[in-house]
This record gives C-alpha cells, structure tokens and sequence, in this order.
C-alpha cells in the first residue's frame, strides 16, 4: 500500500509540473523570440530612416557604410543595404561580386522592395549558425529608394531557450525528490496502521485474537475501521464461543440419558418376544446411531475450540497402524484391507487428525463395500512444478478406493455437508463422518476430495503438505508396490452379518 501511495503522490506531482511546466517553457521560448524579432524589426526601421536621410543629401557613399558596420557590431550580426535598382549601397561585411549581383533575389529584399511599408522576417542557417532576417524598404514619402536587410544570429537566444529548459527540468527533478520524500513519509504514516490491522486480521483468521488493533493513530477512517474491525472482531469471538459451548454442553448434555436409555433396552431384551424383539432391535440400532452423532458433535466442537498447528507426523506408520487395528473387522465382514503405494515419510497435520479421517473413511468404505471386495488404501506423492523456480513443494495423497456402488456427481457434491447422507446410504451412518474428514484435512492445511474410482466405486482422497522435502521420495513408476506390512493381517473370524465396531473417533489432542 506504501508503494501504491508513492506511486499517485509521484504520479499526481509529475501532472502538474508537466502542465505547468512545458506551457512556462513554451510560452518563454516564444516570448524571447519575439524579442528579437522586435529588436530587429526596430534596428532595420532605425537604419531605413537613416538610409533615407543619407540618400536624400546624396551623402550614402560615406555615411552608409559606417552607420551598416556599427549597426552590425551593435546587434552582433550583418547588415546590407541596396538602392532602389537592387545595387549595392552599403554592407557591414565582404561580400563577392556573386553575392552582390544576388541580393535582389533574395526573398526578404525582394519582398521589401515589393512591399514598400512591409517588414519581411525569415529565419535561415549559414554556416551552421541559425539567422533571423529583417528587410524593411527605405521609403521618402511615396518614393521607394532601397531596402534595409538584417540578419542576427539566434544561438544566443536558443541557448538561453535551452538553458530555461534545462533550469525547468532540474527544478522539477527536485520538486519530485521532495515530493517523494514527503510522500513517503505520509504514505507510511497512512498506512502503517492498515499494515497492523492486516496482521490483527491474520491472527483473528488463526484464532489469536487477543488484543484488540490499534485505534489511536493513522487517518480518521482508518481509526474508524479500525474501531469497526474491532467491534465485528469481539461480536464473532462472541458468536463463535457461544456456539462452541452450546455444541460441546448439549453433547455432554445427550451422552448420560443416552447410556441411561441403552442401558434400560438392554434391559428389556430378555422379557421381549416376538415382533416386539424385533422393534426393540431397531430402537437398540437408533440410539446406537444417535449415540455415534453425539460423538461425532463432540469431535468437531473440540476440533473447533481451538487452532491447533499441524505438526510432522508418519504417515506410513499411522497408515501401518489402521491397517492393523481395521483388518480384523475387514475380515470379519468377508472384505480386504490393502495398503499400496509409495513410502511418504512425514506430512504436515494436526494431531491425531489422520487417525480420525481414515477411521471415518474406512468405517464408511466397510457399510458400503459388497461382500469378498476389497478396500485400498494408496498412497502417493506427487511430483514437483519443475516449471516454477523455486519450485512449488509436491502434495502427498492418501486414498481410500472401496468397490462399493460410489455416488453420483451431485451425491459427491453435498456429500462434505452436515448431517446429509445418500438416499440408499447403509443404515448406522450419522452424515458427520465426511464433515468431520474435511473440516480435519482443512486444520492441517491440506483438503479432501470425493471422486468416482476406476471400478465403479468410490474414491476419497486427502492431499497434505510434506513436513520435509527430503522424505517426500520419488512418484511411483509402474505398478505401486505394498508398504507397512509385508501381507494384509488377518483378524479372527466373527459370525456372519455382525454389526462392525470402528474404532471410536478421537478428537484431535
């Protein structure tokens, strides 16, 4: 914003001494030759009326010479003067009997000699020095006896006409550094405060907002943004803290007469039979459901408590360890849990936050995934922009690839929002899981996609920053090759048709 102020001061300077300036220069220039053009003018009349009065007492041969070279020494310059006939009366310099045969054709003579009254002027370069040329005719009453021709060099002129340009254009130079100087000064006193109340923006943005921004310098309606910014800033810490409470109380609120209404179901299994064991089983099967939603609640109230910094954490280890802890379920389902792809090394992430999104995708690949499919998780680094110097750091990618019956494109669209599940969702979910995943992979700094996967199924990714470009390793070439474990680990067999028990979904610590 500093150079931007700078930059219209400067702008807004340089305007105005052009406007000023190039007319002042323009105008003196003009004003400078038409002074000479005058001093000229009265010089050729001065010797025309003496010409006349020499000719008339018949004295031109020795006054006209004399009076035509101290006329010239005067005005620096050359001085002719030719009778009525065009010969040559009198010259102040040499002239070769060429020139003296060519006076009459000049133009300025010729034209005294035709005008009678009228004063010709004419500029010319002889010698490489610019001239000014001033004819006038020597006139007795009606009768015309010669002309009077002056010729003053112009350097003079044109070089004072230069050096007021030049005294312009330094004046300005100088105007423009104090116009800079005094810009910048001003330009960083207006907005050194905007400056703060970016950096008070960037702290409200990361959930440090302390201390209210500084209202008591910069100009009036920056302190007044100011004293806005700081208003709109508590009414949201207001908000946001009134919504954390109210979502974390009314969870903790829920959990006891939930565990206290599962507790008296269970009770009532033994004394049902019948159609009436079965609806107990779907009441069972709700508060079970309502009771994972509150969990899911609970989750994202602390996730929104506070900013957590992500941190390195070994995505291939956390990766090892769900395997482990998910295949016996897998098995018992009569499904696979595969881990591919590269060694990774570290990503950039909030703490225990991995480990909740792969418990949500797996939980929700496992409902969805069909009898002996199997479930992978990929994953991958991408490579490096070469192209952009520096170049811009790669992304690693974490993949959960189910075979089940995927979603359709508007289904993958609304399927991050709160609370929405697909029509033909299995039943158990809470619409929290794929909230939860996103809202997880935007605190570390990094976002998750839903895409359809090359069987049909569905492919949720996660993309995160690498923590060290040093172990990000190379793109895999070719078919990727299994990392963790050596061979899926396999669980003991369950009955058929049991209900999974996902590891329970921790908030981030």
């Amino acid at each position: 914003m500093t150079r931007r102020l700078l930059l219209g001061y400067l702008s807004l300077a340089v305007l105005t001494l052009l406007s000023l300036g190039i007319p002042l220069g323009y105008v003196y220039g003009r004003a400078e030759r038409a002074q000479i053009i005058s001093s000229a003018e009265d010089e050729a009349e001065s010797v025309s009326a003496f010409a006349s009065l020499s000719i008339m007492a018949g004295r031109e041969q020795r006054e006209l010479p004399h009076r035509a070279r101290h006329c010239a020494e005067r005005i620096r310059g050359r001085v002719v003067i030719v009778g009525d006939d065009g010969r040559l009366l009198a010259t102040s310099h040499r002239l070769s009997a060429a020139e003296s045969r060519n006076l009459v054709s000049r133009p300025e003579i010729a034209a005294a000699l035709r005008g009678r009254d009228a004063i010709d002027v004419r500029t010319s370069t002889i010698g490489g020095i610019r001239y000014l040329s001033v004819a006038a005719p020597v006139v007795h009453g009606e009768e015309l006896q010669g002309a009077v021709r002056l010729t003053v060099p112009t350097d003079a002129v044109e070089a004072r006409v230069h050096r007021t340009w030049l005294l312009l254009a330094v004046g300005g130079l100088a105007i423009l550094t104090a116009v800079a100087a005094v810009g910048l000064v001003f330009a960083r006193w207006a907005s050194r405060p905007i400056l703060e109340l970016e950096r008070f923006a960037h702290r409200l943005a990361d959930g440090r907002f302390t201390t209210p921004a500084p209202v008591t310098s910069g100009p009036p309606e920056v302190r007044s943004l100011a004293a806005t910014f700081n208003q709109t800033a508590a009414r949201l810490e207001h908000l946001l803290a009134s919504q954390r409470a109210f979502a974390a109380e009314a969870s903790h609120q829920l959990k006891t007469p939930l565990a206290a209404l599962r507790l008296r179901l269970d009770n009532l299994e033994a004394e049902m039979t019948g159609h009436a064991r079965d609806s107990l089983g779907a009441a069972i099967t709700e508060t079970d459901r309502l009771a994972r939603m509150v969990e899911g609640l609970l989750a994202m109230a602390r996730l929104e408590e506070s900013a957590v910094t992500p941190e390195p954490v070994d995505l291939d280890q956390v990766c090892a360890e769900r395997l482990l802890t998910w295949s016996p379920l897998f098995d018992q389902h009569r499904a696979h849990l595969a881990l591919l792809g590269d060694r990774v090394g570290q990503v950039l992430a909030v703490p225990g936050a991995i480990e909740q999104i792969l418990d949500n995708l797996l939980s929700n690949a496992l409902r969805a995934t069909p009898l002996g499919s199997t479930v992978t998780m990929v994953l991958r680094c991408s490579a490096a922009d070469r192209r952009h110097l520096p170049a811009r750091p790669a992304w690693i990618e974490l993949h959960v690839i189910d075979e089940g019956p995927g979603m359709t494109a508007d289904q993958r669209r609304r399927a991050f929002d709160r609370f929405w599940r697909a029509p033909d969702a299995p039943k158990g979910g809470t619409g929290l899981g794929l909230s939860l995943v996103q809202r997880l992979a935007h605190a570390s700094g990094g976002e998750a996609t839903l895409a359809r996967a090359p069987g049909g199924g569905l492919d949720a990714a996660i993309r995160l920053r690498p923590a060290h470009r040093a172990a990000q390793g190379r793109p895999s070439q070719g078919r990727p090759s299994r990392i963790g474990l050596p061979r899926r680990v396999r669980g003991d067999r369950s009955a058929p048709g049991s209900a999974p028990s996902p590891p329970s979904v921790r908030s981030p610590a």
